[in-house]
């Protein structure tokens, strides 16, 4: 059974034009490319070369990516790199509780086993920011 797991250690995936909130495109851009400059500036290395994990960071109330496609038995790690801000992440219909809050450079870990559309939100900030993403678990 998937659960959550708050740690500090972290990766993160490379930033995707699919983003929540209500910038612009070009603004979601600018945002996750900021984003893996600080996740760089925070862990040494880029996000793209985590293992064993997809890594989605959580920067100024977005997901980056957004959206993201994992096969099954797929760790997603999300990354706050925001400098004050805390943020969760609750997976829906997936029958777990909404993680605890993560603030900054700390991590929470969902393995999907699931098949199928796999939508999540940022539980402080789904509401007043739009913070939502999708996982798409494929087998």
């Amino acid at each position: 059974m998937p659960r959550f797991s708050p740690i500090v250690l972290a990766g993160l995936l490379a930033a995707s034009p699919a983003l929540a909130g209500s910038e612009s495109d070009e603004e979601k851009l600018e945002i996750c490319a900021e984003a893996e400059e600080r996740y760089v500036e925070l862990f040494g290395a880029p996000s793209s070369e985590a293992e064993g994990v997809k890594v989605v960071t959580m920067y100024k109330y977005n997901f980056c990516p957004a959206e993201l496609t994992v096969k099954v038995g797929t760790t997603v790690r999300w990354v706050n790199v925001d400098k004050r801000t805390s943020h969760s992440v609750l997976v829906k219909n997936s029958g777990e509780p909404e993680s605890d809050r993560a603030f900054p450079e700390e991590t929470i870990e969902f393995t999907f086993m699931i098949p199928g559309p796999q939508d999540y939100l940022c539980g402080p900030h789904w509401e007043t920011q739009n913070m939502i993403g999708m996982v798409t678990v494929e087998e």
